[in-house]
C-alpha cells in the first residue's frame, strides 16, 4: 500500500493506461504508442508533485509481464518521490498489447483500479485521465464514486477517423484496425462526464473538440504544456558532447559532419510524414549542397521484426534514400538513448541547424518544444499544436505537411540566412523560458482544480442496518426475463441450490423491472427471497426482506437528472412510445421500441448528446428503451453493492441474456450469458475472456456456469 502523507493536502489521480511508461529512462518511440503522452503524463505527474498543497500524486498505468519489455513494468508500484508513485493495474493478458487491443480489457481494468482505490487509506480529490482508454476507465470511476473528473485527450478519433478518410483508407478498415467506433463513444461519454477538460492550445479545440457532440466550451482550458529546461538548453562553447556513441554513427552516415543538420525526431509513424521530408530533401539539390538530413525515427535491430506500420515507414525511407541517390548525406541512426536525446538537440544546434516536424497533424508537439529550448529554429506542420508554439515563440515557419517544395523552401529560407537563423533561435530561447515551463503548467492546473474539487460530494455510505455477515465471501446477481424466468423445471433446480447454500452467498436480483413487479414475480414463482433487489435498470436498490431502500444511491444518481427535458426530445422520434406508467419510475422512461420505425439507438444517443443529455440509453429483447442517468446501471449498482459488502468481484456470478445486462457481465465479475434468442445483443462480450456463454437456456444457463466457475 502506498503511504499516505498530510491528510490536508490533495490527491490528485493520473491515469494513462497504454505504452510503456516508467519514471526513468522512457523508450521514447519504440513504438506508436510510447510518445509524447507518455513523456506528458510523467513529467506532468513529477511537477505536481512538488507543488504546495500537492499531498500525493499516483499515476496509473497498465501492468505488463513480457519477457519482451523490461521488467521495470511488471512493478505494481514505482515510487518516484515521498508524494509520488506510478501504481500499475492489470488489465487482460500480460503481455503488452498495442491501445487498440485494449479496449475489451478496460471494464476490467476499472474494476481492478477500484479494487486498489478501496484499500488506499483516502480516495483521491480528482480523476484526471488521459487519451480514450483512460477517459472510458475514468467516467465509470467517476460515476460510481461521484469522484471530479478531469480529461485531456491528446488526440481524438473524430479528427482521427476523418483523416483516415481523406487518405483513402476504408471504413470497415478503420474499424478493424483502430476500433474507431469504441474510441469515440468513450470520447463522447467522457466529454459529458469531465468536469474539465484541459488541452494544450485552442487549436486543439477549434480543429478537433468541436467536433463532439458532447463538446462544451465552458468546460475547456488551455494550459500549454511545460519542458525541462535543466536537461533542455543550447550548446557552449567548447562543451563535449556526451552522446559519443550518437556522433561516432552519425559519421558512419556523413560526408561531411560539419554541415548543418536538418533534424527529424519521431517514431516511425506514417502520420509523422518523415517520408515527405525525406522526399522534399532528395527533390532539393540546394538543401543537398547546404545541409545534411538526419532522421531520428526510434529503435531497431531489425527492420523485419517491427510492426507492420513501422516497417512500412523505415522501408519507404530506405528506398527513397536509393532513389535520390542520398547516401553520404542522410543518417538515419538505428540506436539511441532518451538520456542522448537532449545531446542530439544540442548538437544539430552547434552546426546551425533546423528542427522540423512534418507531422500530418501534431496534437502538440513536445519535440518542438525541447528542440527550441536547445537553440534549433523550427518548420513544423500547421495543423495542431505548433500554431501556438511557433505564435508564442516566434522562432520557425509553419507549412503544409503535404507540399514537399513548401517543407524544402521553409528550411532553406533560414539556413541561407544567418542572420535570420540566429534571430529565430534567439526567439525560441526567449520565449520557451517564458510560456513553456512544467512549474508554471503546474501552477495554472492547480489553481483551476480548486473549484472543481471544492464542488466534490463523495457518495455517501448506506445504512449500517443491512450490513451481511463476514461468511458471506461470494455473490450471485440474475436478471429475471429470459435469464431466471422462462424454464419451470429449471427455475425449480436453480431454487433448490439456492436454498442449499443460503449462507454461502449473497444472493441478488438485477432487473429493469420495477420493485412491485419482482416482487410479485418472486413469489408466484416460489423463489429465494433476494438479499438484494437492484431495480428499475439500477436506479434502485433495496436490502433484505424488509426492503430498506438505499437512500444515498439514489442521491448520488440523480447528478445531472433532467427527465422532463429528455420527454420533449424524444417525443418527436418516430417509432418511440411510451410505457405504461406502471413501467416509469422517478429514475427510469421506459419506451416502447419499434425497429421498423425508430432511429438506431447509435443515432438516438447521438440526438441525445447534442442535447448535451448525460444519460444512460439500453435497448432490450429488440423492443425496450430504456433511459436512467448516466450514473446509474445495473452494473454500477451491482459494483457499489459489492463494494459496501466487500465481496470480490472475481467472487461476483452475474448472469444475463441482453443488451441491458452487457455492463454488469464485462469487467471483473465472473459474467454468464444464458442461451437465448436475444444473446446476440451481447455477442461483443465474446472478446472478454471472463464471459462465459452458456449453452442452456434459462436457469439451466445458470446452473451450468456454477458448474463452470466451481462457484461453491
Amino acid at each position: 500500500m502506498v503511504d499516505a502523507a498530510n491528510p490536508s493536502g490533495l490527491y490528485i489521480l493520473l491515469i494513462s493506461v497504454h505504452g510503456l511508461i516508467r519514471g526513468q529512462n522512457l523508450e521514447l518511440g519504440r513504438d506508436a504508442d510510447t510518445g509524447g503522452q507518455t513523456k506528458y503524463v510523467v513529467e506532468l505527474a513529477k511537477a505536481l508533485a512538488k507543488q504546495d498543497g500537492v499531498e500525493r500524486v499516483d499515476l496509473v498505468t497498465r501492468l505488463v509481464m513480457d519477457d519482451h519489455v523490461s521488467p521495470d513494468y511488471a512493478v505494481p508500484v514505482e515510487k518516484l518521490g515521498e508524494n509520488l508513485h506510478i501504481v500499475r493495474i492489470k488489465a487482460g493478458p500480460n503481455e503488452y498489447l498495442p491501445k487498440e487491443q485494449l479496449w475489451p480489457h478496460m471494464d476490467s481494468f476499472a474494476d481492478h483500479l477500484s479494487t486498489w482505490l478501496a484499500e488506499q487509506p483516502k480516495m483521491p480529490d480528482v480523476v484526471h485521465t488521459h487519451y480514450a482508454d483512460a477517459g472510458y476507465v475514468g467516467v465509470r470511476l467517476a460515476n460510481l464514486t461521484g469522484l471530479p473528473l478531469i480529461h485531456t485527450g491528446h488526440s481524438l478519433g473524430r479528427d482521427k477517423y476523418r483523416r483516415l478518410l481523406a487518405i483513402g483508407m476504408g471504413i470497415e478498415q478503420i474499424e478493424q484496425r483502430y476500433h474507431m467506433q469504441a474510441r469515440i463513444s468513450a470520447e463522447e461519454d467522457t466529454l459529458s462526464c469531465a468536469e474539465l477538460v484541459i488541452t494544450s492550445t485552442r487549436n486543439e479545440i477549434v480543429s478537433q473538440y468541436e467536433l463532439y457532440d458532447y463538446y462544451t466550451p465552458e468546460k475547456m482550458a488551455v494550459i500549454a504544456p511545460g519542458t525541462d529546461l535543466e536537461q533542455f538548453y543550447p550548446p557552449t562553447q567548447g562543451q563535449t558532447s556526451t552522446a559519443k556513441d550518437f556522433q561516432d554513427t552519425l559519421s558512419l552516415f556523413l560526408r561531411d559532419s560539419t554541415k548543418p543538420m536538418i533534424l527529424a525526431l519521431s517514431r516511425p509513424d506514417e502520420r509523422k510524414n518523415i517520408v515527405s521530408l525525406l522526399e522534399a530533401y532528395g527533390q532539393s539539390k540546394r538543401l543537398q549542397e547546404l545541409a545534411n538530413l538526419v532522421i531520428v525515427a526510434g529503435n531497431r535491430d531489425d527492420i523485419r521484426e517491427l510492426n507492420d506500420g513501422a516497417q512500412l515507414v523505415l522501408t519507404e525511407l530506405l528506398c527513397v534514400i536509393d532513389l535520390y541517390e542520398l547516401y553520404g548525406r542522410v543518417a538515419l541512426p538505428k540506436h539511441h538513448s532518451a538520456d542522448e536525446v537532449p545531446e542530439i538537440y544540442r548538437l544539430a544546434a552547434a552546426t546551425k541547424g533546423v528542427f522540423v516536424n512534418p507531422a500530418l497533424t501534431e496534437p502538440f508537439g513536445l519535440t518542438l518544444l525541447e528542440a527550441a529550448a536547445s537553440g534549433l529554429p523550427l518548420v513544423a506542420t500547421e495543423n495542431g499544436g505548433p500554431v501556438d508554439i511557433i505564435g508564442n515563440c516566434h522562432n520557425g515557419l509553419l507549412v503544409d505537411p503535404l507540399s514537399r517544395e513548401a517543407i524544402a523552401e521553409a528550411i532553406l529560407s533560414i539556413l541561407e540566412k544567418p542572420s535570420r537563423w540566429d534571430e529565430l533561435s534567439a526567439n525560441g530561447l526567449r520565449n520557451i523560458a517564458r510560456f513553456y515551463s512544467w512549474e508554471a503548467h503546474a501552477k495554472a492546473y492547480l489553481s483551476m482544480l480548486q473549484p472543481v474539487v471544492s464542488k466534490l460530494k463523495p457518495l455517501a455510505q448506506p445504512p449500517a442496518t443491512h450490513q451481511f455477515s463476514s461468511y458471506r465471501s461470494r455473490a450471485l446477481f440474475t436478471a429475471i426475463d429470459n435469464t431466471l424466468m422462462g424454464d419451470a423445471e429449471a427455475l425449480e433446480q436453480f431454487a433448490k441450490v439456492v436454498r442449499t447454500h443460503r449462507r454461502q452467498f449473497l444472493f441478488g436480483i438485477a432487473t429493469g423491472r420495477r420493485l412491485d413487479s419482482v416482487l410479485t414475480i418472486l413469489k408466484r414463482n416460489n423463489i429465494p427471497t433476494p438479499d438484494v433487489l437492484i431495480t428499475s435498470l439500477g436506479t434502485e436498490i433495496y436490502y433484505t426482506s424488509e426492503l430498506f431502500a438505499d437512500i444515498a444511491w439514489s442521491h448520488h444518481i440523480d447528478h445531472s437528472w433532467t427527465p422532463q427535458v429528455l420527454r420533449r426530445v424524444l417525443e418527436s422520434l418516430p417509432g418511440l412510445s411510451p410505457q405504461p406508467k406502471n413501467e416509469q419510475s422517478r429514475f427510469k422512461l421506459s419506451y416502447y421500441y419499434d425497429a421498423e420505425l425508430a432511429p438506431t439507438l447509435e443515432d438516438i444517443q447521438a440526438l441525445l448528446r447534442q442535447q448535451e443529455l448525460s444519460v444512460n440509453a439500453t435497448l432490450s429483447f429488440g423492443q425496450y428503451l430504456d433511459i436512467v442517468p448516466a450514473r446509474a446501471s445495473k452494473g454500477q449498482a451491482l459494483r457499489y453493492v459489492a463494494n459496501q459488502y466487500n465481496i470480490p468481484l472475481n467472487r461476483t456470478l452475474v448472469t444475463g441474456g441482453s443488451g441491458g445486462d452487457a455492463d454488469m457481465l464485462s469487467g471483473n465479475t465472473l459474467g454468464v450469458v444464458v442461451s437465448n434468442r436475444h444473446q446476440e445483443e451481447l455477442s461483443i462480450l465474446s472478446e472478454n475472456e471472463q464471459v462465459y456463454f452458456a449453452s442452456g437456456a434459462h436457469c439451466w444457463g445458470i446452473l451450468e456456469a456454477i458448474r463452470h466457475y466451481g462457484f461453491f
